[in-house]
């Protein structure tokens, strides 16, 4: 068994931002393996990550990005439990790169599903069912196509569940459960803003 050190757990620390007695069991369960208790970590994190969902997130920091010919910019609010983690590289990068994505040709119009208004909602139902119905076929395959459609539009305009822009293989939500396993905290985001040069903030 390999001996533990107080830099070892610092270390794992630093590079997580999980808790010391986390660190020091982690390393303990890899042997001292500091790539495997950083998975270990990581594998427990996003297994508990639900567990945090009726916490509150009361701390955190507004992430901000304006594009380079000052045409596009955006602010993310971004929470979390507390001020130790707010103030991590890793959460402030979150924040950064939250700002690039709405600020991207991304451009969410909605937090959440919820967000999206029934009206809204209403009308892209009434749409693809008029073009699904097109296709001439039978009412189960068009309520399929309508269902696919709405949702393609969910994806399209809600933050949450949009490709992340540098790396499409997953989604914002995907994104901020990742952050929230390696913290250990609950991490959220508030509210955005887009502003073009030209258009109203949406």
């Amino acid at each position: 068994m390999a001996e533990i050190t107080a830099a070892m757990v610092k270390e794992l620390r630093d590079a997580t931002a999980a808790g010391m007695m986390d660190c020091k069991a982690a390393l303990t369960e890899a042997d001292g393996d500091m790539e495997r208790a950083k998975e270990i970590l990581r594998e427990k994190g996003l297994a508990s990550v639900a567990k945090r969902a009726g916490r509150s997130a009361d701390q955190g920091v507004i992430g901000s990005y304006v594009h380079f010919n000052k045409t596009v910019a955006a602010l993310v609010e971004v929470n979390c439990e507390t001020d130790f983690v707010a103030n991590t590289d890793e959460f402030q990068q979150l924040a950064a790169d939250l700002a690039l994505h709405v600020a991207s040709p991304a451009a969410p119009r909605w937090l959440t599903r919820d967000d999206i208004p029934q009206e809204t909602l209403d009308d892209e139902r009434r749409i693809a069912e008029a073009q699904a119905r097109e296709t001439g076929k039978p009412d189960p395959v068009v309520e399929k196509i309508v269902e696919g459609k709405l949702e393609s539009f969910v994806r399209d305009h809600v933050l949450l569940d949009q490709p992340y822009v540098k790396d499409d293989a997953k989604t914002i939500q995907q994104y901020l459960d990742e952050v929230s396993a390696k913290t250990g905290e609950k991490v959220i985001v508030t509210r955005f803003v887009r502003y073009k040069l030209g258009e109203a903030a949406e």
